[in-house]
């Protein structure tokens, strides 16, 4: 005697099943879910099978598949640090696109923010299909990619790249906006509060404020630098600010917002009002940045987009084709650090 309910099991779907239900052939589910459909199917077309198979609720056999390409379908993000809320941002939106893709990431941060890394993986080209990497971890990922694995750099030089593609936000154009809105408001005397890691970041900002100024008779722009932690910052621009002489600066313009907040608490301790007597801004547009008072004149930078687009140009490598690098824009957000300089009020 058998069970009624005997025979009656569901089945999973098959690619079949998606292509007779799309009206299109097994080959082109194959394409479009493997994400090769590119220049072989039209985009119609594989929306369409994309919209079936999450009606039948069909999932390609990945195991089968990275199996067949070589493929572990991971990638390792390399960022100087965890604690920093923009590579939060970068991380999210490198996730997002990742999973689109059927992609994991891998979060490495590298040890004490910046310098060489130990390998996380036994053997990272069995474990990694591709490496995202931030400039600022250049070094950790100099010892990672011993094998030779598909690397995608992150707010690099593209110059000298040590991918096999470069991803950017325009930085140089984030402070030409900061210098010409603090010029436009009469300050001639500028305080740079430069991050003291050596890197392609914060190298072209400070090239900028300087091509810029220099733009401007009579302007001077003196450099400081200071370790990335707000304690740190408000000791270097406490020093400056007290040996400033006669061409005491009306305006600190950071490399990042924390720099700026030590900046803030300096200006306090050497009895300067923000902005009336000093101007002061950021560079990043952290939580940090209205949270402070008055709150920050800084730089937007689109974290989880440039996530995104540095991912995709990680899967672009990894697949033959040419990634996009153009720069992704930046936004000055005034807020009420900023005033006109002394001089000119």
């Amino acid at each position: 005697m058998t069970s009624g309910t005997e025979g009656t099991a569901t089945t999973r779907p098959t690619s079949r099943d998606v292509a007779r239900a799309a009206g299109v052939s097994q080959a082109a589910v194959s394409l479009v879910m493997g994400d090769k459909w590119h220049g072989r199917v039209s985009e119609t077309t594989a929306e369409r099978v994309r919209a079936t198979a999450r009606q039948l609720g069909y999932r390609p056999n990945l195991a089968a598949r990275n199996l067949r390409l070589g493929r572990t379908r991971t990638a390792l993000l390399v960022v100087p640090a965890l604690t920093n809320e923009f590579f939060a941002g970068v991380y999210t939106g490198a996730a997002r696109i990742a999973a689109r893709h059927d992609f994991g990431v891998v979060l490495y941060p590298s040890p004490d923010g910046i310098g060489p890394a130990r390998d996380p993986f036994p053997n990272a080209r069995a474990a990694l299909d591709g490496i995202l990497a931030s400039s600022m971890a250049a070094d950790a990922v100099t010892s990672l990619r011993g094998d030779g694995l598909p690397l995608v750099m992150l707010d690099s030089d593209p110059t000298g790249s040590l991918g096999a593609a470069t991803v950017n936000l325009d930085l140089a154009d984030g402070m030409r906006q900061v210098t010409d809105h603090l010029l436009a408001h009469g300050h001639r005397h500028f305080l740079h509060l430069a991050s003291a890691v050596d890197s392609w970041t914060f190298d072209i900002r400070a090239a900028e404020l300087a091509a810029r100024t220099a733009r401007v008779p009579g302007t001077t722009v003196r450099t400081v630098r200071s370790p990335l932690t707000v304690d740190d910052a408000l000791a270097t621009t406490e020093r400056a600010l007290r040996a400033s002489g006669a061409h005491r600066p009306t305006a600190v313009v950071c490399d990042d917002d924390k720099l700026a907040a030590g900046a803030y608490k300096a200006a306090r301790r050497t009895g300067l009002r923000v902005p009336d007597q000093l101007s002061v801004t950021g560079f990043d547009d952290l939580s940090l940045a209205t949270a402070i008072e008055p709150e920050l004149t800084t730089v937007r930078l689109p974290a989880e987009e440039f996530g995104e687009r540095g991912m995709r140009a990680l899967l672009d490598v990894l697949d033959g084709r040419t990634p996009q690098t153009t720069p992704l824009p930046v936004q000055l957000i005034v807020r009420g650090s900023t005033g006109p300089a002394p001089s000119a009020s």
